[in-house]
């Protein structure tokens, strides 16, 4: 026996029951969708205002003064994680090395996957040697070597360690980080710096040897030994 199928009015009878079921619930759910719609454009177009005026006034900045306002205004905008590093480096125009590094640990601690955080280790570990912190400012290049050791940093790294090592006379170490400059970045801009280095470094304790002979004692040829002179025949002997 065929089966019979529902007649359109049957289907339109369900979908009126279904409507007048559900039709608060669906309005609700479109005004939320629509809402967050309209909030996610919205937001896209502030954050853009926002970051097009921070890129502005960083641009327009002459002074330490200019950076820190703009930091205050606008401190989680790109332009606002450029102006910490801008600052940075006029502070340490100004000598002022401390308050330097003050500045670039904001700005890594604010800004961590950055992709100037290993510039703004470079820069405090510079900021270090100028206060005469070599100690301090070898270990951060150690460190930034060993945390960042494919950036682009890492060559100037490993180089500015030659150049403390020699100061501290640990020649064979400058060495070592010279011709791992030269094997694992022989590409980079400070290869030709590392090479340079490299022929002006000595080996430490290094010394001909005394030229020795390879013969063996018994196919030497004997040492010979003066004759007497002859005397005469009738020559008195001598006392």
């Amino acid at each position: 026996m065929p089966t019979s199928t529902p007649s359109s009015r049957d289907a339109a009878l369900e979908t009126s029951v279904f409507w007048e079921r559900f039709k608060t619930e669906i309005i609700v759910a479109l005004i939320i969708v629509l809402l967050g719609v309209a909030g996610f454009a919205g937001y896209r177009f502030y954050s853009d205002r926002r970051a097009a005026a921070a890129s502005a006034l960083v641009a327009g900045a002459k002074n330490a003064q200019d950076y820190q306002q703009v930091i205050a205004r606008y401190p989680n905008t790109p332009a606002g994680a450029d102006a910490y590093l801008l600052l940075a480096e006029a502070q340490r125009s100004e000598k002022k090395y401390a308050e330097a590094n003050a500045t670039l640990h904001v700005f890594i601690a604010k800004n961590p996957n950055h992709e100037f955080v290993s510039t703004a280790r470079m820069a405090m570990a510079a900021n270090l040697e100028s206060t005469g912190k070599s100690d301090e400012a070898l270990s951060m290049y150690q460190q930034i070597t060993s945390a960042y050791p494919n950036s682009f940093n890492a060559p100037l790294a490993l180089l500015s360690q030659v150049y403390l090592l020699k100061t501290k006379n640990q020649i064979e170490e400058a060495r070592r980080i010279c011709e791992t400059i030269l094997t694992q970045h022989r590409t980079s801009f400070w290869a030709s710096e590392a090479a340079q280095e490299l022929r002006l470094l000595k080996p430490s304790g290094l010394s001909q040897p005394a030229a020795t002979s390879t013969v063996p004692p018994f196919l030497a040829a004997p040492i010979r030994t003066p004759a007497k002179p002859s005397m005469p025949q009738g020559a008195p002997t001598p006392k």
